[in-house]
């Protein structure tokens, strides 16, 4: 039984949109406690940490905690490629367990309280507010922030993700790369099928992986075999792993229902065409917890209404993103490599400003 059982709001999931959205409401001061399933954060990592200019514009993000990374590097499968460059744009990797470990004690430095090693297991209406856990919590507000496949969505019926990436990564030491400035991405629908494989300097490390539409699997051994006349893995030795799933469908209908509002992977509000989730997780999550400061504070507009105008729906991109599963061959794939219309698209999806919706 938690000494506080109660709360305003309620967030399952220490993952970026949990903390940012825990950080956004404690600063308003309303009362926010978070449940996540792991002994601390920064622990059992699933994601790449990758994070686009537009998101390090939005939000400070400590210099000590990532590499900016500015060129890219576009291979065929035959493995031929074009070196793509923007004058103003840029990605950082991060050190993703020191980064989710500043962005926790950042939520608990604006007053909000985290349960680790606690995790969301059941919740139900109960009056005017919700109970959680069987009665070991209970809230005004329940935001549904635990990933790809939510229990709390499931619990309150809400729309659930149905297609997905599985993503697969492994961090090397040792691993030399001819140009420690560049974002090496792969197009090969037999190895990264709906997606790409990539490798990418990171902070101390070089990452390496690859993500296929599910119910395909990645497999990075095939895939490191597969980059031995590109870079020499000889000496490389590998220091973590990580992988997990990617929604890749769009929001889910219906994403709220009453006071219970999905959040982040959950919501999927992940881009269908580049994966990209982390800046829609800590950009949604910040309005999400104004907007729920200022509807307990002044009434007016209930926060799942703005979010219904708000959040995104991706319709060209899921449009994109079903083109190039089904219309892009190996083979085109490398005979169209070198084409300028091509390469224009692809400096598009890379540097383009990445439109939230």
């Amino acid at each position: 039984m938690s000494d506080f059982p109660h709360t305003d709001v309620l967030i399952a999931g220490g993952g970026f949109a949990g903390l940012t959205c825990a950080r956004a409401l404690a600063e308003r001061g309303i009362a926010v406690a978070l449940l996540e399933r792991k002994k601390a954060a920064g622990i059992g990592m699933h994601t790449t940490g990758i994070i686009v200019r537009e998101c390090a514009d939005e939000f400070a993000v400590p210099e000590t905690l990532t590499r900016k990374v500015t060129d890219v590097r576009l291979y065929a499968p035959s493995l031929r490629h074009v070196h793509l460059q923007s004058p103003d744009y840029f990605f950082l990797t991060t050190d993703t367990p020191g980064l989710m470990r500043h962005l926790s004690d950042e939520a608990v430095k604006a007053g909000a309280t985290i349960h680790y090693d606690t995790a969301y297991e059941s919740g139900k209406p109960e009056g005017d507010r919700i109970s959680v856990n069987n009665g070991a919590f209970s809230c005004r507000f329940l935001i549904g922030a635990d990933g790809p496949r939510s229990k709390v969505a499931d619990d309150f019926l809400l729309g659930q993700n149905t297609q997905f990436l599985l993503g697969a990564e492994a961090e090397y030491e040792g691993l030399p790369l001819d140009d420690n400035n560049a974002f090496y991405c792969f197009l090969d629908q037999k190895l990264a099928h709906g997606y790409l494989g990539w490798v990418i300097p990171g902070v101390g490390v070089a990452q390496v992986g690859l993500a296929q539409r599910m119910p395909r699997r990645p497999d990075i051994d095939a895939f490191v075999a597969r980059m031995k006349d590109v870079f020499d893995f000889s000496q490389a030795k590998v220091a973590a792993r990580r992988g997990g799933l990617i929604p890749c469908g769009g929001l889910v209908q219906p994403f709220a229902r009453g006071n219970v509002i999905l959040l982040g992977d959950s919501a999927g509000i992940v881009s269908p065409l580049t994966a990209g989730g982390i800046h829609t997780a800590l950009h949604y999550g910040k309005v999400l917890g104004e907007t729920i400061a200022n509807y307990m504070a002044h009434g007016g507009e209930h926060p799942a209404q703005l979010l219904a105008r708000i959040y995104p729906r991706f319709y060209l991109k899921l449009g994109l993103r079903k083109g190039y599963e089904t219309l892009a061959p190996n083979w085109l794939l490398d005979a169209i490599l070198t084409n300028p219309l091509f390469t224009g698209l692809a400096g598009n999806v890379f540097f383009k400003k990445k439109n939230l919706k």
